[in-house]
């Protein structure tokens, strides 16, 4: 067993500005939002004199890992015929501080109220406008959830002193994301054999016998383990139901060539024929059946 480490290229906080931006630009055409700027720098007072137009502004103050999203297992996935498992993504929640900027006070709530409406509007981000790599399923496999206007870990004072700016209505938006740990653990071969070796010791040569011990997987066409099915061995021991991962293993066989038909729980069935000692003992259930050879109606 041995670990291996591919650090992934990452750019999703710099994906999820653009997507966030697209958003907003979208839905604020055809409002009498037009021309409104989008920015994502601190809400200093520096930044904010030099404002000429009406922006909204996200400043990403926090990221952090999800309290509702902690990873649990690791992965296990088939590649090559080999046994590997993943790190689990580490699923993070992006927060920003959304303000509005504009030279009246009503327009600024105004803004900032539809802005808090377009947001609220969209609990997943549409899949139309992620950008860059949140549009890969591999890189972000989860919906990316949003939050909208929920408490921040600090109060409003304190968080505006710490960007130099002056205290200022604004409300929270996250997005739940993934990160990929690129981290791979594959395992050795799995031990599918084991033979146990029965001697009388009041007897001779022919008293002793070798009982075989088979394991194997049941697995579906696309090579997925199926979890939880039966598995009978013709003129064997009986029959055993598969773990989560498929695995299965029969004990005391002797050496010869047995048939295996296993039973999914949803119905599926299939069948393979393993030769003791030694043999594979895998069997792929819900494939398509072959055609049989008959005899042609006239």
């Amino acid at each position: 067993m041995g670990a291996i480490i591919r650090v992934p290229l990452n750019t999703m906080l710099a994906d999820l500005d653009e997507t966030v931006r697209r958003l907003l630009r979208r839905e604020f055409t055809g409002r009498g939002f037009d021309g409104i700027e989008i920015a994502f720098d601190a809400p200093s007072k520096e930044w904010s004199a030099q404002l000429s137009t009406p922006t909204v502004n996200l400043f990403l103050y926090d990221v952090r890992q999800s309290e509702d999203h902690r990873p649990v297992d690791w992965e296990e996935r088939i590649e090559n015929g080999r046994t590997v498992e993943a790190r689990p993504p580490l699923r993070l929640l992006a927060s920003y501080a959304v303000t509005a900027w504009t030279r009246e006070v009503e327009d600024e709530h105004r803004l900032l109220s539809q802005v808090l409406a377009i947001l609220y509007a969209y609990d997943t981000l549409p899949a139309d406008l992620l950008a860059g790599d949140l549009s890969d399923a591999l890189a972000q496999p989860f919906p990316l959830r949003t939050r909208v206007a929920e408490p921040r870990q600090s109060g409003s004072p304190e968080f505006w002193s710490s960007v130099g700016g002056s205290y200022k209505a604004s409300l929270d938006f996250g997005v739940i994301l993934s990160c990929d740990a690129g981290a791979t653990v594959e395992r050795g071969p799995e031990v599918r054999s084991q033979t146990l070796r029965m001697r009388n010791l009041d007897g001779g040569r022919a008293s002793v016998e070798d009982l075989h011990m088979v394991g194997g997987r049941v697995r579906d066409p696309e090579g997925e383990p199926v979890p939880d099915a039966w598995v009978v061995v013709g003129a064997g021991p009986g029959w055993t139901a598969a773990d989560e991962g498929g695995r299965f293993h029969f004990e005391r066989m002797r050496a010869g060539e047995y048939e295996l038909r296993a039973r999914a729980p949803d119905g599926r069935e299939g069948s393979a024929t393993v030769a003791v000692p030694g043999g594979s003992a895998d069997v792929v259930v819900g494939a398509a059946p072959r055609a049989r050879a008959g005899r042609k109606k006239a």
